[in-house]
């Protein structure tokens, strides 16, 4: 088995963490347990690019107890733990290639590793795998029968793939499912965002100045946090509905260079580039700390940063200071990438638990319904995505009610009125 891990000797710790992360992942337990007996993934391979996490681990053992040939590789150099890359290579037989802190080049040599193991379904988080593949092997995309995608930011390349017309396959969008985006990138985010600025600093968010670009289902599970613990939130938009929404949940809403001068943190989760640039770095005070949840790090031009500065250390770590010739220093955390994953463990292993047993059912559906998909974005099912919803509902012990006859067939007629 060909794989590229940092220590294989790692793999005890890892099988633990994978463990206790299992423990708080009922759902996708049940659908292991199911995928075991029918072996619904029979001879496809799975080429998978996601964070390589205690969470990722139990799905692609998921996967392979469904019967799929499953290999995995990065989707981001600083969100993979090596302890888990080991465990998955030495306890449970699935080729990883990700190391933590892996360079541009070996990041991207991993997920050729992965495309040459073989591509029956892409899973894929930011979608590299996938526009690697399109740009690099387009004679392969027809071998393809679909794939998933597992976040925001790799949702909108897709959709501009397919927008263009080179979208080669068809992908579902599980970012865009109810129990994925309204939970994971909601609570997961909000919560793993938070834990991850206070390891890398240790810095009080009480009150703070909390400058938060981007409100969609990302940036409003932050700004609750944040606004929970204490901080002053003001959040900063291009989208008139979403700041009206963020104004009405009690937020401050302004433009960032009037946000910049006054802000303590900086948060970018926002899925598009340069959202803080050297004029929005010029007007920020000394000592401001500046992080990203976004996808990718280009969302803060950090090439600006650099090119203003005098010198820059590691003051902590995961945490890079840059000075500025008048003396000003900006503290930026782990390099601009996703500081929930970067600096902290990433979402908590029970919102992941729906993200996933999400991924799972859309590999299934791909393998079912794919002749009949065009080369488009889709979205899972409603029915796939409500019965996630129930089975997480009885794990938690609650009950919901049901419709009567009387109330279903209210619902489904128009005669009646008052």
């Amino acid at each position: 088995m060909d794989y590229d891990i940092k220590d294989k000797g790692l793999a005890d710790k890892g099988l633990e963490r994978i463990e206790w992360a299992d423990g708080f992942m009922p759902v996708l337990s049940q659908i292991r347990k199911h995928f075991k007996d029918e072996k619904p993934l029979k001879n496809l391979t799975i080429a998978a690019c996601l964070h390589v996490t205690t969470e990722t681990a139990n799905l692609m053992r998921t996967l392979k107890e469904g019967g799929a040939d499953v290999t995995l590789a990065a989707s981001n150099p600083l969100s993979t733990q090596d302890d888990v890359a080991s465990a998955l290579v030495d306890r449970f037989d699935i080729p990883v290639f990700a190391i933590w802190g892996a360079e541009k080049d070996k990041y991207y040599s991993h997920i050729r590793s992965v495309l040459n193991h073989g591509h029956d379904i892409t899973m894929d988080d930011g979608a590299d795998l996938v526009s690697t593949l399109h740009k690099e092997s387009p004679e392969e995309l027809d071998k393809v029968i679909g794939g998933t995608e597992e976040t925001t930011t790799g949702v909108i390349r897709l959709r501009a793939m397919a927008k263009e017309g080179v979208l080669g396959y068809p992908v579902i969008a599980v970012n865009d499912s109810m129990t994925k985006h309204f939970f994971d990138n909601r609570y997961g985010t909000g919560q793993s965002t938070i834990d991850g600025i206070l390891r890398a600093t240790n810095c009080l968010i009480s009150g703070t100045n909390f400058v938060i670009a981007g409100y969609g289902w990302c940036g409003k599970g932050v700004a609750k946090r944040a606004s929970g613990m204490g901080a002053n939130v003001i959040v900063t938009e291009i989208d008139s509905v979403k700041a009206i929404e963020a104004a009405m949940d009690g937020f401050r809403v302004m433009q960032m260079k009037e946000a910049a001068s006054i802000g303590d943190i900086f948060l970018t989760v926002t899925g598009n580039k340069w959202v803080i640039h050297r004029d929005i770095f010029l007007l920020m005070k000394d000592n401001a700390i500046v992080a990203n949840s976004g996808h990718f790090n280009v969302e803060i031009k950090i090439e600006d940063l650099e090119d203003m500065s005098v010198s820059k250390r590691e003051i902590r770590h995961n945490v890079t200071q840059f000075t500025l010739s008048d003396g000003k220093r900006i503290n930026l955390l782990a390099e601009g990438r996703l500081v929930n994953l970067s600096c902290a463990e990433g979402h908590p292993a029970m919102v992941m638990d729906m993200s996933f047993a999400n991924q799972a059912y859309a590999a299934v559906y791909l393998k079912e319904n794919a002749s009949n998909l065009e080369k488009k974005v889709y979205v899972i099912p409603e029915e796939i995505d409500r019965d996630i919803a129930r089975v997480k509902l009885k794990t938690m012990n609650l009950k919901i009610d049901e419709l009567t006859p009387a109330q279903r067939d209210y619902l489904n007629s128009w005669g009646e009125g008052t």
